[in-house]
């Protein structure tokens, strides 16, 4: 195969060697490497050799490396200056075609797992995946929606012929399906407030925290070192349920008691350094003590990797790394901490405790000033390189320092198959199918590897995958060149977080303004709605009093008995009265009647005797303060008299 050859040609056989099936990613790769044909198989499909050799006097052609920091040349002089995709062949060999990866998405209740595998796996080979992430037995699961027939088991997915995407569902018959009392009772404790008593073990000092059920537990621990000034990956605590496996569950189902519960948290004493100890691991342009050459394969000269430092091999290996199958990743990182310092001592990088998840949100989801990269240590106990890297690079003060002040370090075993496979999966996840199968296609004695990672708005950029045959400057060159580029996208960030919260406080300060102006008009309105009705009560209550004084007028007008005719026969009063405007008015009466029937006959007129005192003339007397109940003529009010109507007061 020629190193430029026709371009339809290129691509069909691109498409032959790679498997690639999406043809602008096809076309993209290869106009990246000018068509040339074996560099872009190269940058694609790495080998432990690598894929092809020019014809054209023994110049080897190679991929691109991977990330913005690395670069292609003509020929690698050392191993040491390889990028983690460049490799070579002798002339002529075959391109061997990869196996294809298959990707699958698969439902389960409200669930979605997402598996990529080779198809030359089997059936069975997703069910024991799903079992590691749904905790559901294989022999419970039916997994369903194939596009062909009979699918047991043992069926090789090659020979089903499906695309590169999947969709299938699994069914559980023989499991009891989740109760609605159940889903309510979780709403309602989503819904309930816990109160957590958190004792700081070293000032000894108690926090109340109030926290809804639907808060993580992330979330309490990124509360509490606000509190406290311990880092989140620092933190050590006692009193947590033992269901509370995962910083990303909520705390209504986390198990904790309600509606109080206490915990107690402390700092973690090792591997954290102290300031007087960051502050001696400050010179980043440490030299190491070996150079590149020291890297190669120990085992040439009959001397085991081990024994380089007078260890044994086999006191190096008391126990694995990391527990094959571990169910909590938080776990699994104590035990290789705890390992990685008793192997190698208690100067190495600080490695966040915690899931991949909670790594990207301790690294990526904070502020804008606040965020740093991340850096995922992959160890494999079966390399010949790992105990150099770690000893004499992952532990070096300047290396430790560097990561500390501007990196989230987290690390994973790569050694037992289960552990392996569980981090290809979670790198699919999170970074894509490329990345995985890059990782998955390293050889053993390429490892350990060291993976920067840059969170984006919308994706996580890996930045340079570093492989275990490096030297402390080189390592340190490669951080800083990717931190280089992670402070100009933070400068960025950092603007655009600036502008967004001055936007966000002038709108704050526009709505408050704006909310004060409504308090006003709304407190206006309520006061004159107030008074309206205050007059509109006052008057339906004079309304109900005249209505009042009307009816016990009328009644005692139709209560008093007829006025006498002038030429009665019996004795009659005649009697004038003047009203406090000056008017008259006059009236017969019996001089035998009451005198209640005068009081009754003024008061019919509109001068109840309650508001009104009837005054005589000649002696000037206050009637109204006589018997009521004596006559007329005994009152001597015959055979007349004028009387004068004034208000009391």
């Amino acid at each position: 195969v020629g190193t430029r050859v026709d371009q339809k040609v290129a691509l069909a056989l691109f498409f032959a060697c790679t498997g690639i099936e999406n043809i602008d990613e096809a076309i993209t790769l290869l106009e990246q490497n000018n068509w040339d044909l074996v560099a872009a198989i190269n940058g694609v499909i790495p080998q432990e050799n690598g894929i092809l050799q020019s014809e054209y006097g023994g110049e080897t052609l190679q991929g691109p490396a991977y990330g913005p920091t690395s670069h292609s040349t003509a020929a690698s002089s050392t191993p040491s200056s390889s990028s983690a995709f460049r490799h070579v062949v002798p002339s002529r060999q075959i391109v061997e075609r990869q196996p294809r990866m298959l990707d699958f998405r698969v439902e389960y209740r409200d669930r979605n797992v997402d598996v990529v595998l080779e198809d030359s796996s089997t059936v069975g080979e997703i069910k024991h995946i799903l079992e590691n992430e749904l905790q559901i037995p294989a022999s419970k699961m039916l997994l369903k929606g194939w596009k062909t027939g009979d699918v047991d088991d043992s069926t090789v997915l090659k020979t089903l012929h499906l695309p590169k995407n999947n969709s299938l569902y699994v069914l559980t018959p023989d499991l009891p399906p989740p109760s609605s009392s159940h889903s309510g009772a979780l709403q309602e404790s989503l819904n309930q407030n816990f109160m957590l008593i958190v004792t700081h073990r070293e000032v000894q000092r108690e926090y109340n925290l109030n926290f809804s059920g639907s808060s993580t537990i992330q979330e309490v621990k990124r509360n509490v070192y606000d509190l406290t000034s311990i880092p989140v990956r620092h933190q050590l605590w006692e009193g947590w349920p033992p269901s509370a496996t995962d910083d990303s569950m909520t705390l209504a189902v986390s198990g904790l008691t309600f509606p109080c519960h206490r915990l107690t948290v402390g700092r973690r004493s090792s591997p954290v350094q102290t300031r007087e100890q960051s502050e001696e691991c400050t010179d980043v342009h440490m030299v190491s003590d070996s150079d590149g050459d020291d890297f190669e394969d120990a085992t040439e000269f009959g001397v085991d990797d081990g024994e380089m430092f007078g260890v044994a091999s086999s006191a190096l290996r008391k126990s694995p790394m990391m527990p094959e199958n571990a169910e909590n990743e938080g776990d699994a990182l104590l035990q290789f901490t705890a390992e990685f310092s008793s192997r190698y001592g208690d100067c190495h990088p600080v490695y966040f405790i915690g899931s991949l998840e909670a790594a990207f949100q301790e690294a990526f989801y904070g502020k804008a000033r606040d965020r740093k990269l991340l850096a995922i240590y992959l160890h494999h106990d079966d390399s010949v390189l790992t105990n150099v890297f770690c000893s004499q690079m992952l532990c070096a003060e300047s290396i430790v320092s560097y990561l500390s002040q501007n990196f989230i370090t987290w690390a994973w075993d790569m050694t037992k198959e289960a552990n392996r496979a569980r981090f290809l999966t979670m790198c699919t996840r999170h970074f894509g199918s490329v990345v995985a199968q890059t990782i998955r296609t390293q050889k053993t004695d390429q490892f350990p590897l060291f993976l920067i990672i840059m969170g984006k708005r919308s994706s996580n950029e890996v930045l340079n995958v570093i492989q275990g045959n490096t030297t402390v400057d080189e390592l340190m060159m490669r951080l800083m060149a990717a931190m280089e580029i992670f402070s100009a996208q933070q400068q960025e960030d950092i603007k655009d977080e600036d502008e967004r919260e001055a936007r966000e406080n002038v709108k704050r300060e526009q709505d408050e303004a704006y909310r004060i102006s409504l308090e006003a008009d709304r407190a206006k309105r309520e006061a004159q709605e107030r008074e309206i009705a205050e007059q509109f009560r006052l008057e339906q209550i004079r309304k109900e009093q005249e209505e009042e004084r009307e009816a016990i007028r009328l009644s005692l007008e139709q209560s008093l008995p007829p006025e006498p005719k002038e030429e009665s026969t019996e004795s009659v009063s005649k009697l004038r009265i003047r009203t406090p405007s000056g008017e008259f008015f006059e009236r017969r009466f019996l001089a035998s009647s009451k005198l209640q029937v005068v009081f009754d006959f003024v008061a019919s007129k509109g001068y109840p005797w309650e508001e009104y005192k009837l005054l005589g003339t000649f002696p000037r007397r206050d009637v109204t303060q006589l018997d009521p109940n004596k006559s007329l003529l005994e009152v001597k009010l015959y055979p007349q008299e004028t009387l004068f109507l004034e208000a009391k007061e």
